[in-house]
């Protein structure tokens, strides 16, 4: 497992590290995301979507209700919001399985709810909040291709 942190101040500073994360993924990669409600795991989306080239982040919303969203971007992007399934196995029963095979990149916030069916190729983003701006944010991966693409953030 790799494993780093990194603290952003802002709002925007999360964004800006999230286009960065975006701009390393590749299709078949996917981003699970991990946090308290209020942490910032939709902001830090928005900055994933834009460095995946979705055009307008504005059109980046939490899909708590609709379960996904599929934003056009240099790949197909679908974002998750797992937070109001039952069961992991629900997952497949969205489809969740072809998306990650779609050639595109797959964004999954309350991942911690659906450990267990996540792929190898995931990326952990664990958002803590430790100030009023402040956030903590951990990557954690153990996939070979993964690792060196996505470790460049921490230099």
């Amino acid at each position: 497992m790799h494993t780093f942190t990194l603290t952003s101040q802002s709002v925007e500073q999360s964004q800006a590290l999230g286009r960065r994360l975006g701009a390393l993924l590749q299709p078949g990669d996917v981003v699970a995301l991990v946090g308290q409600l209020g942490a910032g795991k939709t902001y830090f989306v928005k900055g994933v979507a834009v460095g995946l080239g979705v055009a307008d982040d504005r059109q980046v919303n939490s899909p708590t209700f609709v379960l996904v969203n599929e934003y056009t971007g240099r790949v197909p992007v679908h974002h998750l919001d797992v937070y109001r399934l039952g069961e992991p196995e629900e997952l497949t029963a969205i489809g969740f399985d072809e998306m990650c095979t779609s050639g595109g990149v797959v964004i999954v916030e309350w991942a911690d709810r659906v450990r267990e069916v996540m792929p190898k190729r995931t990326v952990w983003v664990e958002i803590t909040v430790t100030g009023a701006e402040e956030r903590k944010i951990k990557f954690d991966m153990n996939d070979a291709e993964i690792i060196p693409r996505v470790g460049q953030l921490a230099k």
